[in-house]
């Protein structure tokens, strides 16, 4: 079977879940727990560190105005939903600055009554759960029918393209739509007057695109190895899983204001 590559967050290539046999039983074993090990503890770091953290972001909040964000003191009542474990704040400046450019425009438009505060609070969610679900979940389902010898195949969701064809594609527009929404997700939460990058949906967010990355990268990069296929193929898996408990932190946090 040939090797497909894959474009996502912002149509880099996101490698395709689908692999070639397994070379040898030692050395595909070794493989899995690799991809697995890291998936595993990824996601164990995204539920424990909060509690070794305490549950408590660094200090600092930002509030709305109508044009601009600006931080002030955090108080009990504005970290509900904090929690984030990893060192963000380094980045925070730079990502307010940007968030910053767009806020305005979203404020005016609530404002303005275009935009409802049901669909600024949730429009991010329900549009990367869709991304997540739809896009992310039959792409991974194409990419084991080609691992599993059925490249070949179309689907009838599959718009008339083989497993092989649309694999590539359908992930390389889900890392777009994940990046783009990272963006959105962000420009919501400060025109909703809330911390950004201080909730553990911050983190995980962060993680789980440095996982799709390795993904695209490796994609890029296996060529015909086995080994390397393997690695693809699991490690893919457990990235989508690993998004679904980002989503799960999303929620979470969606609830909490």
């Amino acid at each position: 079977s040939r090797t497909l590559l894959v474009s996502q967050k912002g149509c880099l290539h996101l490698p395709s879940m689908a692999f070639a046999a397994r070379r040898g039983p030692v050395e595909s074993r070794r493989c899995l727990r690799a991809a697995l090990s890291l998936a595993v503890l990824a996601g164990l770091a995204c539920v424990l560190a909060p509690a070794f953290t305490g549950g408590a972001a660094p200090d600092g909040r930002r509030s709305a105005s109508r044009h601009l964000v600006h931080y002030r003191p955090a108080s009990s009542r504005s970290v509900r939903h904090a929690g984030a474990f990893l060192p963000l704040e380094g980045i925070e400046p730079a990502v307010s600055a940007y968030v910053n450019i767009w806020t305005p425009y979203f404020q005016m438009a609530k404002d303005a009554g275009l935009a409802p505060d049901f669909l600024l609070h949730w429009g991010h969610g329900a549009a990367m759960g869709t991304v997540l679900f739809a896009m992310g979940g039959y792409g991974a389902f194409l990419g084991w029918s080609i691992r599993t010898g059925n490249g070949g195949a179309v689907y009838p969701l599959s718009l008339g393209q083989s497993a092989s064809e649309l694999h590539p594609t359908l992930m390389a527009l889900a890392l777009f739509f994940f990046l783009l929404g990272g963006q959105g997700g962000l420009v919501l939460l400060a025109t909703a007057g809330q911390p950004i990058l201080e909730s553990v949906h911050s983190s995980t967010a962060v993680i789980g695109l440095g996982l799709m990355g390795t993904q695209a990268v490796l994609g890029k990069t296996m060529g015909e190895s086995e080994s390397a296929r393997t690695v693809h193929a699991f490690l893919g898996t457990g990235t989508l899983l690993f998004l679904v408990l980002h989503a799960y932190f999303g929620l979470s946090l969606g609830q909490s204001f």
